[in-house]
């Protein structure tokens, strides 16, 4: 008797295409700036009740200043909070003397938080699209990489709002970006695999249409590598 193979799920949801970001999470800063938030001293004192947790004394000599140095390092680890990608893309340069072919910057690397477990993750962004007659500063897509990096990410979202920014705000043909990264959710705890990469890409307009140009992306981006 021939065994029947059925589809773990019904055809309807293996057609539907995933939701599409809001616009909110990049075109302004996530946090407002009449946003209620702690004050310092709530944020110091939360740090002593997990040194407490885990079985530390607070009080003790070389505890005695974490919490203030904690606080102060959140305030660096998540200052993308407070800053606005559409800003960092929104000089852009026409003089290009007709350039028609995709801007690739390669190599970019970023340090970010799991929302998961607050652990790192990081590695490097390789970032391209094709431009309609203006083009934006090369640096502009590093810095716009490290705002979303420093909040709270899965690198698959991390992947998606950098994509979606530029493609909203710049409107070229076409973006390209992929992601590889070790996390240290996976690599330090749990199943603890050292050196395990986690790659993830997203592609818009021509990258997305025309796999000869994915092809020509992920060949540049690999093929002068090491």
């Amino acid at each position: 008797m021939d065994a029947t193979i059925k589809p773990i799920r019904p055809n309807k949801q293996l057609e539907s295409r995933p939701a599409e970001l809001d616009p909110a999470e990049f075109l302004a800063a996530a946090v407002r700036a009449d946003q209620p938030r702690p004050a310092r001293a709530e944020a110091e004192q939360a740090v002593k009740t997990l040194l407490a947790y885990i079985g530390e004394n607070p009080h003790r000599e070389g505890l005695l200043d974490t919490p203030r140095r904690v606080v102060e390092a959140f305030d660096e680890l998540y200052q993308g909070y407070h800053q606005c990608p559409a800003e960092v893309l929104d000089r852009t340069f026409g003089e290009t003397a007709g350039y028609d072919d995709f801007v690739l910057v390669r190599d970019i690397e970023f340090t970010s938080q799991c929302e998961h477990h607050m652990m790192p993750f990081y590695g490097k962004a390789h970032i391209a699209y094709t431009p309609v007659e203006r083009v934006v500063g090369l640096s502009k897509l590093a810095r716009l990489t490290d705002i979303f990096a420093r909040r709270l990410q899965t690198q698959e979202h991390l992947t998606a709002q950098i994509a979606a920014a530029i493609d909203e705000i710049l409107k070229p043909r076409g973006v390209a970006v992929l992601i590889e990264a070790e996390h240290t959710c996976m690599s330090v705890r749990g199943v603890a695999k050292h050196g395990a990469s986690t790659f993830t890409s997203r592609y818009t307009g021509m990258f997305r249409d025309n796999p000869a140009e994915q092809a020509r992306f992920l060949s540049m981006v690999r093929g002068l590598q090491r």
